[in-house]
This record gives C-alpha cells, sequence and structure tokens, in this order.
C-alpha cells in the first residue's frame, strides 16, 4: 500500500476546493472502470484535474499529495487503456519548474513513483500505441525510474525538424546542430557503451519484460549493436547511474518493436539512435555526448577525450556538405567572446572596446532592425537605425552618440534601411517600413526631404541604390509580395519596375560593375537569386546581367536567404548566404562561384545577417550571423581565416564602417573593433595563422 493522505488534509494545499472535489471524482470513475474493465468517463475529469496539477510546466504544491491516490488507483486499469496518463506524469516530474517534495510526502510520493514505472512499463508493452506516443511513453517510463533523460518528453524531435539546439554542459552555450536527423539505413556512428556491469537495480524491477521484447531485427542491418545495448539497460533495470546514450537506445528500441505503424515508429526509432552520438561546443569546443546536452544540467556529464565521430566535423561544419560548400577544414578557429564592454580573445588577450550607441531618451530607438551607414566626404561618419518603434535615430560612429533627436516619420516599424550618395554631393538616408511606408531624410539636418511614400503592395523589406549609366542615383525597394521598384529619392517618382517574375524577396544588393553603372541583385523565398540590370527598359532583357551558374547552385544545394556586394581591391564580388550558415562568394562578370565556400557550422543555421568590410590596409571579411542569435563568424575569403565572436545581445541587422562592426540587436545598437586596438589606442591587423 501506498501512504496516502486523506483527502481532507490540511497538507492539500495548491489546489482549491473545486479541484480536490474533482479529485474526489476522478478517484470514483478510476475505481468504477477497474470494476467493470473499461469505460472512459475518468478521462475528461483527469484532463480537468491534470491542470490544477501542473499549469504551464509549474507543477502545484498539492500535486505531491494528489499524486499518490491517483497511481494506485490507475494502476489496477487494463495497460492499454491508461497511456496518456503516464504520459502525462511523466511530465510532471520532468517539469522545470517543481518544488521540493515535502518531507512527510516524500516516502508516499516515492512508492508513488515506484508503482508507476510499473504500471507505465505495463503499458509500454502493451499492443500498438502511435509511434510518437510511445516514444513519449518509453521516456516517461525512464523519468519515472528517476533518469534524467526523461527530459526529452519537454524537446522530443519534431518530424519536420531536421536539427537539434542543444545546451553544453560546461559552458552552457546552445549549440545547434543541423541536419542531425538523415534517418539512415545504417547507423551513422558506432553503439554506445553498455551501461556498467556493476550498476545494477539490486531491488526487482518491472524491465525484464521489456528486454525480452526487444529484437534485434526491429532496426534492420547495422543496427544490432545499438539494440543490444538496449536489452542490455532493460535487464540491469534502468537506474539513474545508465549513461544517457544506452538509455535512449532503449527508448528507441522500444518504439521500434512496439510503435505504430511499424514503419513510422522505425524510421521514428533511428531518429531516435541519432541522439547517442556527439557533438561539439560552438565556444568552449569541448565534445560532449547529444544526450548530456538534451538536459541543461546533466548530473555525471563528462567530456569524451577522444574526438567526436558525430554529427559535426573537424571544422565543425554540418555532415554531408557538398564540395561546392567546403571550405578549408581541419584548422582551429579563432575565437572571441564579450566581457561587458570588451571583446577578449580565448586566451583572454584585450581585442577591443565595444561601443554602446546612447539612447537621447530611454525607450526612444529600443531594439533595432535596419541599419545604414552614412559616410561623408571631410564629415564624421554616421550610422542610421531603426526598429520596432518607427523612428529613426542617427549616431556618430566615433563615440555612439546620437546627433539629432529621434527621427519620428513611419507610422510603422522600420525593416529597411539604405544611404544614397547623389551627384551633387549630397548623402541622403531612406528608410522602409513593414507597412509600406518609405522615407528618405537629410541626415546632415535631421529632417525629412519630403513627406513619407507609400510602396503598397506589402511592406519595404528590403534597400539599396543603383547608379545608372545617365548619371542618376534611384532608391530601389524590394517587398515580400514581389515587386521590386526603383524611385527618384528626391521626388519618390517611380520610374521602373524590375522582378518580371514577381517572386517574393528576402533581400536585395546593389553590386557596381562600373563607376556609373550598377547591377540589382535579390535573393527570394524560394532561394533562387536573380540579377537585373536597371540601365534597360525591358525588365526581361538581361542587359549587362549575368545570372548565377545554375549548375554550381544545384551542386552546392544553396539555396540563397541573403545577398551583399563585397568590394574587393580590384572589383565588386556578390556574396551568398543560406538559412544552413553556408556563405558563397561569386564572380558577377561570370555568373561562377569565387573560390572555396564558408560552410556551415554548429549554430548557425537560421535567417542569416551578413555584411562585407575592406579592413584599414588589408583585404575584405565577410560578418556573418543569424537572426536571434549571438555569434558572429568573421570570414577572410582570400585566406580562409575565420574568427568567431560571441556577444551577449540578440543579433537583428549588421552593417561595417571601416573597421567597426555595427551590430543592431533587440535592445539597440552597439560596435566592435575587426581588427585589434593595441593598448596605445592604433590597430594592427589579425593573425594570418588563425584558420577554420
Amino acid at each position: 500500500m501506498i501512504p496516502k493522505l486523506p483527502l481532507d488534509s490540511p497538507r492539500w494545499r495548491g489546489l482549491d476546493g473545486m479541484k480536490v472535489e474533482e479529485l474526489r471524482v476522478l478517484l470514483d470513475q478510476l475505481a468504477a472502470a477497474a470494476a467493470t474493465g473499461g469505460g472512459d468517463a475518468w478521462r475528461r475529469t483527469w484532463r480537468e484535474v491534470s491542470g490544477g496539477l501542473m499549469d504551464d510546466g509549474v507543477v502545484s504544491d498539492g500535486a505531491y499529495a494528489a499524486l499518490p491516490h491517483l497511481v494506485e488507483a490507475a494502476a489496477v486499469l487494463p495497460p492499454a487503456q491508461t497511456v496518456d496518463l503516464w504520459v502525462d506524469l511523466g511530465f510532471m516530474v520532468t517539469a522545470d519548474h517543481r518544488p521540493p517534495v515535502p518531507a512527510d510526502l516524500e516516502a508516499g510520493f516515492g512508492a508513488a513513483l515506484r508503482l508507476a514505472e510499473r504500471a507505465a512499463t505495463r503499458s509500454l508493452l502493451a499492443a500498438g500505441t502511435p509511434e510518437r506516443v510511445c516514444a513519449q511513453l518509453a521516456l516517461s517510463c525512464v523519468a519515472l525510474a528517476g533518469h534524467r533523460i526523461g527530459e526529452v518528453l519537454w524537446q522530443f524531435p519534431d518530424h519536420l525538424e531536421s536539427g537539434l539546439l542543444l545546451s553544453c554542459p560546461a559552458c552552457g552555450s546552445d549549440t545547434e546542430t543541423p541536419g542531425l536527423f538523415v534517418d539512415p539505413a545504417r547507423p551513422p556512428y558506432e553503439a554506445p557503451q553498455p551501461p556498467d556491469p556493476h550498476r545494477v537495480r539490486q531491488e526487482g524491477h518491472p524491465w525484464g519484460e521489456v528486454a525480452a521484447a526487444l529484437r534485434e531485427e526491429a532496426l534492420g542491418e547495422g543496427w544490432e549493436a545499438f539494440l543490444r545495448v538496449a536489452r542490455d539497460v532493460a535487464a540491469r533495470g534502468v537506474s539513474p547511474e545508465t549513461p544517457g546514450q544506452a538509455v535512449l537506445c532503449l527508448v528507441a528500441g522500444m518504439v521500434a518493436v512496439r510503435g505504430t505503424p511499424q514503419r513510422a515508429a522505425g524510421e521514428l526509432a533511428r531518429r531516435l539512435m541519432s541522439l547517442t552520438g556527439h557533438f561539439r561546443c560552438w565556444d568552449c569546443e569541448r565534445t560532449w555526448t547529444i544526450a548530456d546536452g538534451l538536459a541543461e544540467h546533466p548530473d555525471g556529464a563528462h567530456s569524451p577525450h577522444r574526438p567526436a565521430p558525430a554529427p559535426t566535423d573537424s571544422d565543425g561544419s554540418a555532415p554531408g556538405a557538398r564540395s561546392a560548400a567546403t571550405g578549408r577544414t581541419g584548422r582551429a578557429a579563432t575565437r572571441f567572446r564579450q566581457e561587458g564592454n570588451t571583446v577578449v580573445a580565448a586566451d583572454g588577450t584585450h581585442w577591443g572596446r565595444i561601443s554602446v550607441f546612447s539612447d537621447s531618451a530611454p525607450g526612444s530607438s529600443g531594439g533595432v532592425d535596419a541599419l545604414a551607414v552614412v559616410s561623408r566626404p571631410g564629415r564624421p561618419t554616421l550610422v542610421g537605425g531603426g526598429g520596432d518603434k518607427g523612428v529613426v535615430c542617427l549616431w556618430d560612429v566615433a563615440d555612439g552618440r546620437l546627433v539629432h533627436d529621434p527621427l519620428p516619420g513611419h507610422p510603422d516599424a522600420v525593416r529597411s534601411m539604405t544611404t544614397l550618395p547623389l551627384p551633387d554631393g549630397r548623402v541622403l538616408l531612406a528608410s522602409g517600413g513593414d507597412s509600406g511606408t518609405i522615407a528618405v531624410w537629410n541626415p546632415l539636418t535631421g529632417r525629412a526631404v519630403r513627406e513619407p511614400a507609400g510602396d503598397r503592395p506589402g511592406g519595404v523589406t528590403a534597400m539599396c541604390t543603383a547608379v545608372v549609366p545617365d548619371g542618376r542615383t534611384l532608391l530601389v525597394t524590394a517587398t515580400p509580395k514581389g515587386a521590386v521598384r526603383m524611385w527618384e529619392p528626391d521626388t519618390g517618382e517611380c520610374v521602373k519596375h524590375l522582378n518580371p517574375y514577381g517572386s517574393p524577396i528576402r533581400s536585395v544588393t546593389a553590386v557596381p560593375i562600373s563607376a556609373h553603372h550598377t547591377l540589382i541583385v535579390a535573393s527570394d523565398s524560394a532561394g533562387r537569386v536573380h540579377v537585373w540590370d536597371p540601365a534597360v527598359d525591358d525588365p526581361w532583357d538581361r542587359g549587362a546581367a549575368v545570372q548565377l551558374n545554375a549548375r554550381a547552385l544545384a551542386d552546392a544545394g544553396h539555396r540563397a536567404a541573403a545577398v551583399e556586394a563585397v568590394p574587393t581591391s580590384d572589383r565588386a564580388m556578390l556574396a551568398t548566404a543560406d538559412d544552413l550558415g553556408v556563405v558563397m562568394l561569386w564572380d558577377p562578370a561570370t555568373g561562377a562561384p569565387a573560390g572555396e565556400a564558408l560552410p556551415s557550422s554548429t549554430g548557425t543555421a537560421g535567417p542569416p545577417l551578413i555584411t562585407a568590410a575592406t579592413l584599414q590596409g588589408g583585404p575584405t571579411v565577410l560578418v556573418t550571423g543569424k537572426r536571434h542569435g549571438h555569434r558572429l563568424r568573421v570570414w577572410e575569403p582570400e585566406t580562409g581565416a575565420v574568427r568567431h565572436i560571441a556577444l551577449d545581445v540578440s543579433l537583428t541587422c549588421l552593417a561595417a564602417a571601416g573597421a567597426d562592426l555595427i551590430v543592431g540587436h533587440d535592445r539597440g545598437v552597439l560596435s566592435l573593433p575587426l581588427t585589434r586596438r593595441t593598448p596605445e589606442g592604433g590597430l594592427c591587423r589579425a593573425g594570418r595563422g588563425s584558420h577554420d
């Protein structure tokens, strides 16, 4: 018998009178179902009661008093009828927010968990639950046995996701492993070690029948060793000390033999087997088992001394990277991190100071989603930025101070910006809003050049500047609905339409091919790249535009999500970035790839951010990151050198002002040096020995 509290005990704190009455009703319904061998009236009541026991991941105090009653009543029902209840209970015992068990309830609650483990295991052995529910039930059984891998219940991998977000047990950094779940016909790595033979549950445990149920042929050729580990775990009984990798083998094995339909269950089981691999932390570069990365604070996690035979290769790139998208590998990357307002190298060496741009009135700028650098001969370099608040701010790059009061001119959020150097010497600043507003500003005076205009249909999510051979400088705007237009900046007159296909546009840039002639390049929502010549009247006429080599794009599996012009010493190049983090460089004169690509790396998957900078007296570098990420890669295509920078902000946009990187983030704007600042305040080049 489980020690239980009377239902009128004062210990039922956390449950109001109505919930206690619902619990009484539920216990009566469970008893009736047990007496008749069926009936599901209790299920609806359980849903109501469970909402009182745990709300939005927070377990109430009264749950520890209530669960012994529920477990004892449910444990006598036919196993196939209680699957959902045991899954729910697994979520409760692994919830993030659980108060400690009161001392006088420990005995009853502990006994209830042992009984629940037995009853849930019987349900696991019952015939045919859907494969996903079967996996959740297996993990719930593991959680009820007291093993931390049950926490995977809360981040169960979705069938549609190919990657996984892991937490490094050493430094706590999040590491994304793109392309982890590839459902291979054969294992991508060796089976983990079985549990320590000395760590066997001495008391009787309910897993013996599970060991007998596992079949080596359940997953096909190549997986037998994994299933032998699964059987070994079950035979010994799942104890908290069992390696997480081995426990995941057990979960996957049970999904394979008990989940339905059989084919779907096998596919899901192989996905779960992938969790028995290794990953390398993006920040500290230590190797961990994926099982350790699934729990936020795993007990007993240790970093293997051997190199990871894992879903990342020697440079951290994704598995199966194609040859055209594979850069230099096997070399250590240089890593930097933010410490307060300083950038330091991995060895603690000072790199340079971070400048936080000011906010003249609290909340006037806030998060920034678009940036543009305003360079004017003989005048300080300025940076314009805007975001959700619909105002445009102008800062001095040198000291981060506001040079004007915030410029209110948008009835909507600012989503794109660009600068317009005009033939008469003026430099204007344009901004686009997410409901179609276009504003043009004089950064010298801080005033609007004209009343803001609308660019329907759709928001203005991308902008650039086009110089055409007749001497004009035009504003180019693009929308996610496919409208790409060219405007006279002073009058707001639309003078040309591009994008005759009407493809929804994600990113746009201008690539100069001569002093008075630029090409417009855009990436669309399907990952295609379009090149247009604004000097021709017919948008179907390619003019001087050369499209990117379709075979090279296809061979690399590269679906461009962002485009960026890249200045070099003799000409401009084009960079494209995809949602996996791969960056490719292209020659706009031929449409062919230029050199090796920057491969994807752990933590790079997501909507890309990219900007180009020419270092003082040095080469061009590309800085890439992902929206809402915290890490940047600074890539020098000429040598393949890569530097990694970890920041304490959530990235939203990037720009470059000389050798300074301007970072827009969820709380404002900051700048940091792309070249080392010497103690005397001068600059020095980064070492050439720092490569990926």
